[in-house]
């Protein structure tokens, strides 16, 4: 090869924004995420080009057309390959030194362990209806003292929420428990959003359905998620900068022009979320029958 890969060219252009001791730290972590679809394809290649060297990354699914409007890896040359795969390809395309380590089968109570366990950050990918597998993941975080981040594709925006070490939990903030699905799905979807900036746009109502677990979404979304999550991951990776904590969170609404920093205390035990809650069932609770 005439130009060979070396790191410290490769991520040149970073420094300035990140000093060059700050750059060999990131190089040194390791992030795990679950999901490697829509949110989680386009958090894994921003965080190989922000110089993160070390991954874990978890997913069972394999790349279909129905991807194709979101996914990074969606194309028609990896139509019913497993996406952590192609994925994984990717990224050491972009850095051949990352340390990627792929579980294939995602994650789930038995795994955990071996996922997280070395992982200097956790960021959620997770399709929006695994609600078990997302529960557990985060449980564990706790646990384990792992920080967590999700940010959420909404509308033509992103919804950010951070569970730190010591902080509040995700079960604390979403008060899950034992509940239907129905109701875990509309308490997530509240709780992602307490400003609910994306919901005046939705201008075809019955392409949300629960029932069939399946939603709208759009890739200005999922690439403003990644965006927000790789600035997220360089402050807690390295220790500098603002990080808001749950109960804290914050929605973009590229479409409205607008950003809302948010506060509920006690999380889904607040007063305005579960008048919200009570609101969401009475207007998708037919989409379960």
């Amino acid at each position: 090869m005439n130009n060979p890969f070396r790191y410290e060219q490769a991520f040149a252009r970073n420094i300035g924004w990140l000093t060059p001791e700050e750059q060999q730290v990131l190089r040194g972590k390791r992030v795990a995420i679950a999901g490697i679809g829509g949110v989680g394809g386009v958090h894994l290649l921003t965080l190989v080009r922000l110089g993160v060297s070390k991954f874990n990354i978890a997913d069972f699914d394999t790349f279909d057309i129905p991807n194709f409007n979101r996914q990074v890896g969606a194309m028609m040359s990896t139509l019913g390959q497993p996406k952590a795969e192609v994925l994984a390809r990717m990224a050491r395309d972009i850095n051949p030194e990352v340390d990627i380590r792929v579980f294939p089968d995602g994650v789930d109570e038995r795994n955990l362990d071996a996922f997280l366990g070395d992982a200097n950050l956790y960021v959620d990918g997770l399709d929006f209806f695994a609600f078990d597998a997302r529960r557990h993941t985060f449980a564990r975080c706790a646990q384990l003292g792992v920080p967590a981040t999700t940010a959420a594709p909404l509308g033509m925006g992103a919804a950010l929420l951070n569970f730190m070490p010591g902080k509040m939990t995700f079960e604390e903030y979403f008060q899950w428990g034992d509940l239907p699905d129905i109701d875990k799905a509309i308490r997530f979807a509240i709780g992602l959003a307490p400003a609910g900036l994306h919901r005046s746009y939705l201008v075809v109502p019955e392409s949300v359905n629960f029932d069939e677990q399946r939603g709208p979404s759009t890739f200005m979304a999922c690439q403003l998620c990644a965006g927000i999550i790789g600035t997220e991951a360089l402050k807690i990776l390295l220790g500098r900068g603002e990080v808001l904590a749950a109960p804290h969170g914050m929605q973009f609404d590229a479409y409205r022009n607008k950003l809302k920093r948010t506060w509920r205390p006690g999380g889904n035990r607040h007063p305005i979320q579960r008048l919200a809650i009570a609101i969401g069932k009475r207007q998708f609770a037919s989409k379960f029958k």
